[in-house]
């Protein structure tokens, strides 16, 4: 299909982004502001402005609006803070729905604090995370696989984001791995794509998305070296996708493997959040077209333009059709 094609059906398909549904604050500071702490002596960072975006699932879902799906949704779970309201406001702005978030007093909201020095635009000192380093609550994860059973069913593409990279991880926990794992058999003719950092091997019956680094460590770990064949059949999924930065993408399923190439003409600006955009391309790409071919590589013209913009940048429909040159 093409990509004008394409991109008229996302409108006809809906999504849901389920997992780590985090914060993305951008805080520029100004060198010149640091001083020592009267009480301590420690300098202090004199942030001068302020920005926030969805980040993890939420990139996921904010490249999915841009892109003009029909309706996106994400499920997870925030605290009653004041990074869950700007995570929710930010969110709705997009037209993303966040009826389905959890909200609970017992867990900060999971949120990325960059740091940008104001002279250069670069972000040059330790990031601050505030994340979950206990288990998820019981009746958290309780309300979160109720919505997930109750309301898979109203959409044709499920995202799980296994961002976290504490021991315990975050909201996709053993009990929603299963639920997932099963939901997926239930619904075979729904797209359900998982993207994990670090817990790959621990899905089954799943289109599974990693980058390089992600997916060799995997092998890595279970068999001693590297085998993407190998690594589907440990999980039971019908298609590994493994990106690999500028080269493209590796299509990994029953037929043997294939790369995609990518679609980058000059040096990347920023490739924060690129998985995340090839991803919402190519998931929606692939139920649209049942080609894995063509969905890499949509989601390769995807990511191909959101890593040529400073942060967490997403593609709008006018951006990716340019950029197919149709």
């Amino acid at each position: 299909m093409r990509t004008s094609e394409i991109l008229s059906a996302f409108s006809s398909h809906s999504a849901l982004v389920v997992g780590d549904i985090c914060l993305d604050r951008w805080c520029t500071y100004d060198p010149a502001e640091t001083e020592p702490s009267r009480e301590t002596g420690i300098p202090r960072i004199g942030v001068v402005s302020t920005t926030v975006s969805p980040g993890a699932g939420g990139t996921i879902a904010n490249n999915l609006a841009a892109l003009g799906i029909g309706r996106v949704a994400v499920l997870g779970a925030i605290g009653e803070d004041g990074a869950g309201f700007e995570l929710t406001r930010t969110l709705n702005a997009s037209g993303i729905s966040t009826d389905l978030m959890v909200r609970s007093a017992e867990l900060p909201t999971f949120t990325y604090t960059k740091l940008i020095e104001w002279s250069t635009g670069e972000e040059n000192l330790p990031r601050v995370d505030f994340i979950l380093a206990k288990p998820l609550p019981e009746k958290v994860e309780a309300r979160i696989l109720e919505h997930l059973r109750t309301f898979v069913a109203d959409f044709d593409i499920i995202f799980i984001s296994d961002q976290a990279e504490t021991r315990r991880g975050g909201v996709v926990t053993p009990a929603v791995r299963s639920a997932l794992a099963d939901l997926a058999r239930q619904y075979p003719r729904k797209v359900v794509w998982a993207d994990s950092r670090v817990r790959l091997a621990r899905f089954r019956n799943v289109i599974l998305k990693a980058n390089e680094q992600e997916a060799d460590t995997a092998c890595a770990a279970l068999f001693g070296g590297v085998d993407y064949q190998r690594l589907r059949r440990h999980v039971e999924s019908e298609l590994l996708i493994v990106t690999q930065g500028e080269r493209g993408a590796l299509i990994v399923n029953d037929q043997g493997e294939t790369l995609v190439p990518g679609r980058t003409a000059s040096k990347a600006v920023d490739i924060c959040g690129a998985g995340d955009a090839f991803s919402a391309g190519a998931a929606v790409a692939l139920a649209i077209t049942g080609s894995p071919v063509e969905a890499a590589a949509f989601g390769n013209l995807v990511a191909g333009i959101t890593v040529m913009k400073k942060g967490t940048g997403t593609a709008c429909r006018e951006e990716v059709l340019a950029a197919a040159n149709e």
